[in-house]
């Protein structure tokens, strides 16, 4: 399947996307003012999603007085604002570090958990991977096709500690093999 820009609304990719001369507050908006909403309307929004993400008293902010993992979460609020049908998250969380990334992980189940929105979310981390979906697909290397495709039949709501079970552990094993699998092959053709 190939997504064009007309298949989702929203495009989340690693932090250092917001506007550096605007406020968190105003990247918020940036969306619902190009909509045309009224500024009472745009505030409203905006800070209902900045409170979900946890910047409250952030507003006023700018990008370079934030750090790597609440520029994200700066950027998913403006991205949820817009109330996208579908989220296309590429690699969200890639340059954040550990700790920083799992609570990103949950802040993210939580908002999915209340909001439900369809997301696809790109990863090469297996654990972000089972713990986040509720469907993994395993691509290919060249040419790139679906290897494996799994349901995440694990509870919500989600907890990091949902890690540690035996389900988790046994999906997580399925998919590093099928990983492991094609990296070899992917190595074997290029020799």
């Amino acid at each position: 399947m190939v997504l064009s820009r007309r298949d989702y609304d929203a495009l989340l990719a690693r932090a250092g996307d917001e506007d550096p001369k605007l406020t968190v507050l105003d990247n918020v908006c940036f969306g619902l003012r190009e909509r045309g909403l009224p500024r009472e309307e745009q505030l409203a929004v905006a800070n209902d999603f900045i409170a979900k993400v946890g910047l409250k008293g952030f507003e006023q902010h700018f990008p370079k007085q934030l750090s790597g993992g609440m520029q994200q979460r700066t950027a998913l609020a403006r991205a949820l604002a817009n109330k996208p049908r579908m989220l296309l998250m590429d690699e969200p969380f890639g340059a954040l570090d550990h700790q920083t990334r799992e609570l990103m992980q949950e802040l993210l189940l939580g908002i999915w958990e209340a909001e439900r929105k369809t997301v696809l979310f790109v990863t090469h981390d297996i654990d972000e991977a089972v713990f986040m979906g509720t469907r993994v697909v395993v691509m290919s290397a060249r040419p790139g096709r679906i290897k494996l495709d799994r349901r995440v039949d694990l509870p919500h709501p989600r907890h990091y500690a949902m890690k540690t079970t035996p389900a988790f552990a046994a999906l997580k094993a399925e998919l590093m093999e099928t990983v492991r699998d094609e990296v070899r092959a992917a190595q074997a053709a290029m020799n």
